[in-house]
């Protein structure tokens, strides 16, 4: 009998996803015996501390990692090199700044969050929690460790690691997607599908996984990729394995044909986590496949070839031509997210170094843009009347967006920023990221991809400029002339009666305006920051391009 090894642990390399998980487990804990009134408190101190912790974490690994290339953790089964710290940093930065935009309340108390989520919509329990100001602080543990996969999801070196990774980043947002406090119904629709495909997804990885381990008799990446440089009779199977793994990544990243979750689940998730689920999770999934591509499937580079190349371009077309015809601005915003995930995949096509560094800084800054945008969003609401109880949900519909920057000029100009940096403008860190994937894709060869990015990216300035155009040019909604005093047809908000995306309305259009609400301040200090970033990685980018570069090399 064989004497017990114990494993060699390198802690330090983990320390970026053991802080995030331990003050998740400890977030579970504050919620069974932190007495209500502190435990809001509590929860939101300790995750900004493990967010922030992460990040100086990740500046502490910097210096090793970039004079040795990297460590294998826990046998391989985790990689801590150049690019798994620059995401970490990455999903760590953007966590915490959406997580500023979570906690805030408006000026009524309230924050995006249901007071009892398990609470039947419109039923007297769901009335007496919120008549008792019942918060639900399970948000905080929950948003933690979601992050905590997220920061294992691009460092994963084995197939079984990356799925468990997956599984935990999913299912805490797909409880988040359903907790919103209006528009209950909705909420819980887009928690429902999310859930739905995102099994489906997962049921696809790990058949996929399944395909490869039959093919190759490992899980590792390393060896995978080692296996595919030997020809055999079983080159169908890695094929349709690796088609099957990628298609489970690709459904993270909101890509066509995988993309139809998108809309729904961004309309219908509270607006914070919204913001959160668009950045973070890209992020994390572009990460992963990043390094699967790049490490594990580079023998396979001209066989995927085709299968990346229609991909790409769907994603861009679909993703702008979809949504040129929207009206909801989340739905805007979701379509907008489809397109660049087509961006992004043409820098990971590549294949070539500049095309992780430039993919790597494209997840950044379009991370901060829609964190600040979304964060934008939950500002903007719905007010029938006057009082603190006349604030009503989101205004989402285009409409109630006009004249904005008239009167809260400051906030339209923040958004209009930020939808500038979508649009790939020149002096915002939209426009250096775009260049830089495409300039990436035509040095690998790519070119067909650069043009139809370029074109994709020339028409989406068009849905764009219109919500400017909206917001600084047009009359804001409740004026004199459109007060008939008869029913019309409104975006559906809390009050009314929904009847698909509209709501029958028995009361002159002008009782219901557009205001942005009040708030205890952080979500107006996560989108000062979002618009700060934006502009300085627009107008200084090289610094931050030249740090990534330094370390844009995966380990093998």
């Amino acid at each position: 009998m064989t004497d017990f090894v114990a494993p060699d642990v390198d802690w330090a390399a983990l320390s970026p996803v053991v802080i995030v998980l331990i003050a998740a487990v400890v977030g579970v804990l504050v919620e069974a015996f932190v007495p209500v009134r502190a435990r809001r408190t509590v929860q939101l101190s300790l995750a900004l501390a493990a967010l922030f912790g992460a990040i100086i974490a990740v500046a502490a690994l910097w210096s090793g990692v970039e004079d040795t290339g990297g460590t294998v953790v826990l046998g391989g089964s985790l990689l801590v090199d150049g690019p798994t710290l620059v995401l970490q940093g990455t999903i760590a930065l953007l966590a915490l700044l959406a997580l500023l935009i979570i906690a805030d309340r408006t000026e009524t108390g309230e924050d995006a969050f249901a007071p009892n989520a398990a609470a039947v919509p419109g039923s007297e329990y769901e009335e007496l929690a919120r008549r008792k100001g019942v918060r639900q602080t399970e948000v905080y543990p929950l948003v933690l460790f979601a992050t905590g996969g997220m920061l294992i999801f691009p460092a994963t070196g084995d197939l079984l690691t990356l799925f468990v990774a997956l599984e935990v980043l999913s299912l805490p947002l797909y409880l988040l997607t359903g907790m919103a406090r209006r528009r209950r119904l909705l909420s819980q629709e887009a928690s429902m599908k999310y859930f739905l495909l995102g099994a489906f997804s997962s049921a696809l990885l790990l058949f996929g996984i399944a395909l490869v381990y039959g093919y190759s008799g490992s899980l590792r990446y390393s060896e995978i990729a080692e296996a595919t440089q030997v020809p055999g009779g079983l080159d169908s199977l890695l094929l349709v394995g690796s088609v099957l793994i990628l298609s489970g990544l690709l459904f993270k990243v909101g890509a066509v044909p995988f993309h139809t979750w998108t809309p729904d689940v961004y309309q219908g998730a509270p607006t914070p986590i919204t913001g959160f689920m668009a950045a973070c999770t890209k992020v994390a999934a572009f990460g992963a496949l990043l390094r699967i591509v790049y490490t594990m499937l580079p023998g396979l580079a001209w066989d995927l070839g085709v299968v990346l190349w229609t991909v790409a371009i769907l994603t861009m077309v679909v993703g702008t031509v979809a949504a040129l015809v929207q009206t909801d601005m989340k739905r805007v915003l979701a379509y907008s997210s489809i397109a660049h995930a087509g961006f992004v995949l043409t820098g990971i096509i590549a294949l070539n170094r500049a095309g992780i560094t430039a993919v790597l800084f494209y997840l950044l800054v379009y991370g901060a843009a829609t964190i600040g945008a979304f964060g934008v969003v939950w500002l903007v609401r719905e007010r029938s009347g006057e009082g603190p109880g006349a604030i009503l949900g989101e205004a989402t519909h285009l409409s109630q967006w006009a004249g904005l920057g008239r009167t809260h000029p400051l906030l339209a100009l923040t958004f209009a920023l930020f939808l500038l940096s979508f649009a790939g403008i020149p002096l915002t860190a939209g426009f250096v990221g775009k260049f830089s994937v495409f300039s990436a894709a035509v040095e690998g060869g790519a070119w067909p991809l650069a043009l139809v990015g370029v074109l994709a990216s020339a028409a989406a300035v068009f849905f764009y400029v219109r919500i400017i155009v909206l917001m600084f040019f047009t009359e804001p909604a409740g004026t004199d002339e459109e007060a008939t005093g008869a029913a019309v047809s409104v975006p559906s908000g809390d009050g009314f009666a929904a009847i698909g995306d509209t709501a029958v309305v028995v009361e002159a259009r002008s009782t219901v305006t557009t205001a942005v609400v009040g708030t205890e301040g952080f979500a107006v200090v996560a989108i000062a920051v979002c618009a700060i970033l934006t502009v300085v990685l627009g107008v200084f980018p090289s610094p931050v391009l030249e740090l990534i570069d330094g370390v844009a090399a995966f380990l093998p």
